[in-house]
């Protein structure tokens, strides 16, 4: 397909073509990817076992890869019938499916980010209560016992409020270089983080719980899964800086989310290698057995657990940052035609943050237990629908639409048609069907 754009900047009074570059996608892809999903994971394919669990994550991933390329391939549709540069994510849906489907994807998208803002305050709130409630242990004792002794529960709740109110508060405040740079040091914190925790715990796995296997569980972590391999909301921006390529397009996207899943194989091998299975078979889906947390609270090494817990809170601020800005680019759109001149943009600014942040603060309080039941929601019915569904009739629509009137222009991502699309509505579909049964009791 010939390109129906060139990106160009201005140097030196001359317009400079500057080309896509695949690398820089290929990170963008990864750094997307990896986030405070990695967390969940050891928890919800701990009953599993690391063989079913692996052989499940690269399904999940396969399946993550074919909606994503359905999703370019439509974005590259859409761009090349409207001859517009940047289309977005919700704009491709509006096109492809009409208002009434750009209605269901936007309260999909609000309901997933409300979801995991409240995972993601509800975790982070929790490690930052118990750090300042057992900061006493660092040899820190002036001023603190009168910290160390509020109840549990108390600090764990004022842990949330500290967390929404430091990071939202940078964000609120911090210009745009600032928020940018402070997530690049975030990024690097995690990798080396990362590293080390690693090297801490290698001698402590042991080969003998990489034996577990109760395949019948498997599928119980898939809901988690998909909320750890989500990308797709950068797609857009993807095909437009590859100036429409489709091979660079696929390119991007299987390799950038091919790191991530190297990356949470190892993290999943290592720390379910660890910690052990035992007794949690049985209660697969009524209790949660959380290993990441238990090596957090690690007593008889207390490197091992600053460095989870500096893993953990860097990893969940992250992804907190990522999806306060994508709500607040939501609540602009919807709030565009409601906004006055009469209003100051700082009121606008304080209304819209508090609209984000204060909710999910509200219900971050609700259970111990909500971090994993909002990932676990927002994956088994927000993101199967938004990244699992709708790309399949978005691409059913385009791809009988181009046939019809023999558009030349239409290239295909993904193979095949009726039975691809298919396949991918069905899975989609039974994640939902057996995630409600589970929520209902009836399964």
């Amino acid at each position: 397909m010939a390109p129906l754009f060139s990106n160009l900047a201005s140097s030196d009074s001359a317009l400079v073509h500057q080309p896509g570059n695949v690398l820089s996608c290929i990170t963008l892809v990864a750094g997307t990817t990896v986030g405070a999903g990695i967390l969940a994971l050891p928890a919800v394919t701990l009953p599993a076992g690391v063989v079913p669990s692996t052989v499940l994550m690269v399904g999940v991933w396969l399946y993550m890869v074919v909606t994503g390329l359905l999703i370019a391939e439509v974005n590259l549709y859409v761009m090349g019938q409207t001859g517009r540069p940047d289309v977005g994510l919700l704009a491709t849906i509006r096109w492809t499916l009409g208002k009434a489907g750009a209605i269901a994807a936007g309260t999909l998208y609000i309901f997933i980010h409300y979801a995991l803002l409240v995972a993601y305050i509800a975790r982070g709130g929790d490690i930052l209560g118990a750090a300042i409630r057992n900061v006493d242990r660092l040899g820190i004792s002036a001023g603190v016992n009168a910290i160390t002794a509020i109840p549990l529960e108390t600090s764990l709740a004022w842990g949330h409020v500290v967390f929404v109110s430091l990071l939202g508060g940078l964000l609120y405040f911090g210009a745009q270089r600032f928020v940018a740079r402070l997530n690049t040091l975030l990024v690097a914190t995690v990798v080396v983080a990362f590293v080390i925790l690693l090297s801490l715990i290698l001698s402590q796995i042991e080969p003998s719980r990489w034996q577990v296997q109760h395949w019948e569980f498997a599928s119980l972590a898939i809901p988690v899964m998909v909320v750890t391999f989500v990308y797709h909301n950068v797609i857009p921006i993807i095909t437009t800086r590859l100036e429409v390529d489709g091979a660079k397009v696929r390119q991007a996207i299987v390799m950038g989310s091919l790191i991530p899943l190297v990356l949470f194989a190892v993290w999943n091998a290592v720390i379910l290698g660890c910690v052990s299975a035992e007794g949690t078979a049985e209660g697969a889906v009524d209790t949660i057995v959380d290993p990441v947390e238990i090596l957090r609270r690690e007593k008889e090494s207390l490197l091992l657990g600053s460095v989870v817990s500096v893993f953990s809170e860097v990893a969940i601020a992250t992804s907190f940052i990522g999806f306060v800005y994508g709500l607040l680019n939501a609540f602009q759109d919807l709030l565009q035609p409601f906004s006055s001149r009469q209003v100051s943009p700082r009121i606008q600014k304080l209304f819209s943050y508090s609209l984000v942040l204060l909710p999910s603060l509200f219900f971050s309080f609700a259970s111990s237990n909500i971090f994993f039941s909002a990932i676990d929601y927002a994956g088994a019915f927000g993101n199967a629908i938004l990244f699992g569904i709708i790309p399949a009739l978005m691409a059913w629509q385009c791809r009988t639409q181009a046939c019809d009137e023999s558009l030349p222009c239409h290239s295909q991502l993904v193979p095949g048609h009726r039975v691809t699309l298919t396949v991918v509505i069905a899975f989609a579909a039974a994640v939902i069907v057996q995630n409600a049964l589970i929520k209902t009791g009836l399964l």
